[in-house]
């Protein structure tokens, strides 16, 4: 499949067929993430894989209830992957303190781009997922205080191979050349 294909195909799933997910397969999604770029190679992630239905579905209730509930789509999805945002190198830090970016949500962000992709490539369907309870996410999965819990990926083969048409901005409202 070519890359344009790829992006154009991948979309958010929000409904996911019981069938499992190899870990071999997951583990290709995470080498994707594990080899992409990040500011000073600093590589800012660590990922925990939840496969196991007992504590998923822990993990979901904890995640995705109450004012997190329309998020709860996710129980159906037999993987969840909680993105575990580490500190960051000194130079790093010390580069995002002057220019005012906190580079590792960039560098997490793209890791978490190379795995979504590589799941659409291996059939799979993922949804990005940024409002949870965080805090009860880290109680039941033992994460140190002093890490932080950006993102959590829902992943499994979707209930339906439909491809919905992607609402973008046209190239010529997001593109320029030489001016501003």
């Amino acid at each position: 499949m070519h890359f344009l294909e790829l992006v154009k195909k991948r979309k958010s799933t929000r409904k996911y067929s019981r069938r499992p997910v190899s870990r071999e397969i997951i583990d290709k999604c995470l080498e994707a993430a594990r080899l992409a770029p990040s500011a000073c190679n600093s590589q800012p992630w660590s990922f925990i894989v939840v496969d196991d239905e007992k504590l998923k579905d822990a993990v979901n209730k904890a995640a995705f209830s109450g004012i997190y509930s329309m998020n709860s789509f996710a129980n159906s999805a037999p993987v969840l992957i909680i993105v575990i945002t580490r500190r960051r190198g000194y130079m790093a830090r010390l580069g995002g303190y002057f220019r005012g970016v906190q580079y590792s949500l960039i560098d997490i962000g793209i890791a978490c781009e190379h795995l979504i992709l590589q799941a659409e490539e291996k059939g799979l369907g993922t949804c990005w997922l940024g409002w949870f309870n965080e805090k009860e996410v880290k109680k039941i999965l033992r994460i140190p205080k002093d890490k932080k819990v950006d993102i959590i990926i829902s992943m499994g083969y979707p209930e339906d191979g439909e491809i919905r048409d992607k609402k973008r901005k046209a190239l010529s409202e997001i593109r320029r050349f030489n001016i501003s």
